[in-house]
């Protein structure tokens, strides 16, 4: 059987300062500052180099790695927005893509009207969106609000409308790009279990997530990149292990990037802690935006250091703490949030820290502190199996033989 995907030696070079014409404006651009179709002098970055796999139908392939290690100039030579310096990409399939949710919505019209233009933009027909309507419009959750102008949309209300359509597509292909940083944590939810749906109907699906726990659940194989290059390909689990392995330390000065190029940066009080099982926890820190926002919100997710499988989570403005206005052109926040005592297993954890606008994903610091839980000899837990879970309970017993009746 034919691959319904095949990659072969694919590269992709860029040429710093280069507008690359994979847009409207960025073609418009590229003319006035080149009139006369003369490139830029500058350096060649290698985005993409000598990358090749093949994903068989009905199989679900997860791409990790850091941000900057190729994953999105993969996924554009994909689908198409973008051409390759080197090698082939084969497609045998419809092709449908949730890279960019919301391209081809229509602010002035209709949750209604939209579902149509952007199902026919995403390359359904007629029939098949209207055969498709009621699902994507439960799913979504906007009932009530469907003969509105999606202009009147909240953030997250136009995300979830957008995320619906694009997901009932049926096309044989699925490429996903981080459609979990959608909404609020309900419907990130929904989105892995539609996903998970997908994948157990057949189609073929290439998932490219910084969320390892659902790369986990989702993927059976995953491919590393780093810098550009295959630096794995096997099993997901194993992909995982590598690349929480190989992740970069911290610098010198304790500023971590979510992306070099993005100019967002964070810097924990204390990148590494150690506690007791049963001992309080706090984190704080301080984060610069490349770019003012008029709110923002802190996520944390506690995740095993092992296999980034999720413990627990909390995200501000869901919990409803409300930032402090800023003072206009403000891009320095500092943040603290105190857990108290956590009744933690003994083991490795790590804290992956989601700054948001405060629906829209900002920035995101998948290894920003690192937490160390040791036994305690006074809670009397040193000896705890790991099938128990990741926390400890201290429940009083009452255990005795049952009375005659």
């Amino acid at each position: 059987m034919n691959p319904a995907i095949s990659v072969q030696g694919l590269g992709k070079r860029y040429r710093i300062g280069e507008y690359t014409g994979e847009s409207f404006r960025e073609l418009v651009m590229g003319m006035i500052r080149r009139p006369f179709g003369r490139d830029r002098e500058g350096e060649h970055v290698w985005a993409l180099t000598d990358v090749s796999f093949d994903v068989a139908p009905g199989e679900v392939l997860g791409i990790i790695g850091k941000n900057g290690a190729g994953k999105s100039t993969l996924l554009k030579i994909l689908t198409g927005i973008t051409e390759p310096t080197t090698g082939q990409v084969t497609l045998r399939g419809r092709v449908a893509s949730l890279l960019e949710v919301g391209t081809g919505f229509h602010g002035e019209l209709t949750g209604r009207e939209n579902i149509f233009l952007n199902g026919s933009i995403l390359g359904m027909t007629r029939a098949e969106i209207r055969r498709k309507f009621d699902e994507i419009v439960a799913f979504s959750g906007v009932e009530k609000f469907l003969d509105t102008p999606v202009k009147r949309y909240s953030s997250g209300m136009y995300m979830r409308l957008a995320f619906s359509v694009a997901a009932h597509l049926e096309q044989e292909i699925l490429l996903v790009d981080e459609v979990l940083a959608v909404g609020d944590a309900e419907f990130q939810k929904k989105c892995l279990g539609k996903m998970d749906e997908v994948a157990r109907a057949g189609r073929t699906v290439l998932f490219v997530s910084h969320n390892l726990g659902a790369v986990r659940k989702l993927c059976s194989r995953a491919i590393l990149l780093q810098g550009g290059r295959s630096a794995f390909d096997g099993p997901a689990h194993e992909a995982i292990q590598r690349y929480i392995a190989d992740k970069e330390q911290a610098p010198p000065d304790g500023w971590r990037d979510d992306d070099a190029a993005s100019g967002n940066r964070l810097r924990a009080t204390h990148p590494d802690v150690h506690m007791d099982a049963g001992g309080t926890l706090a984190l704080a820190g301080e984060f610069e935006l490349a770019q003012p926002l008029r709110e923002v919100a802190v996520g944390v997710a506690i995740e095993r250091a092992d296999d980034a499988s999720a413990v627990l989570g909390t995200q501000s403005y869901l919990m409803g703490n409300r930032a402090e206005a800023p003072a206009p052109g403000r891009t320095a926040w500092s943040f603290r949030i105190d857990f108290g005592p956590l009744l933690l297993m003994p083991g490795s954890y790590r804290a992956r820290i989601v700054i948001s606008d405060p629906l829209y994903t900002v920035a995101e610091f998948t290894d920003a502190v690192r937490i160390d839980v040791a036994a305690s000899n006074e809670l009397g837990i040193t000896h705890l199996p790991p099938s128990w879970g990741n926390f400890f309970a201290r429940p009083t017993w009452a255990i005795g033989p049952t009375p005659d009746r």
